[in-house]
């Protein structure tokens, strides 16, 4: 699952949540946008935030409210459940289980 912020109409950034049938992997995807646009998006859409350049922190129910909806996989919750599962065992799901800690990837082509 990758969620993306890119520049959007008006080059405004927007952020969208893709790949969302793909639970082996999750991270945060940056366009042609600084960390500070890509900090206000994800805060404005209530998906997370920016720690620093090479880490996003991700608010776990609203990302499953966005992903979900668009699933495909009849096991996706399962599978889901799973992605967090191993995101704890890594130390980048917050102990309370409210937000995971996300690697910050190029969105090329985006």
């Amino acid at each position: 699952m990758i969620v993306e912020v890119v520049g959007g109409a008006e080059e405004r950034p927007e952020v969208r949540v893709v790949d969302v049938d793909d639970l082996t992997g999750l991270h945060l995807a940056l366009g042609a946008v600084t960390d500070e646009e890509a900090d206000q998006v994800l805060r404005d859409a209530g998906l997370g935030r920016m720690a620093d350049a090479e880490t996003g922190v991700l608010d776990v129910a609203a990302l499953r409210a966005a992903a979900e909806p668009q699933a495909g996989a009849a096991d996706w919750a399962q599978q889901w459940d799973g992605m967090l599962r191993y995101a704890g065992n890594e130390g980048w799901l917050a102990d309370d289980g409210a937000t995971v800690q996300v690697h910050v990837e190029s969105a090329a082509g985006a």
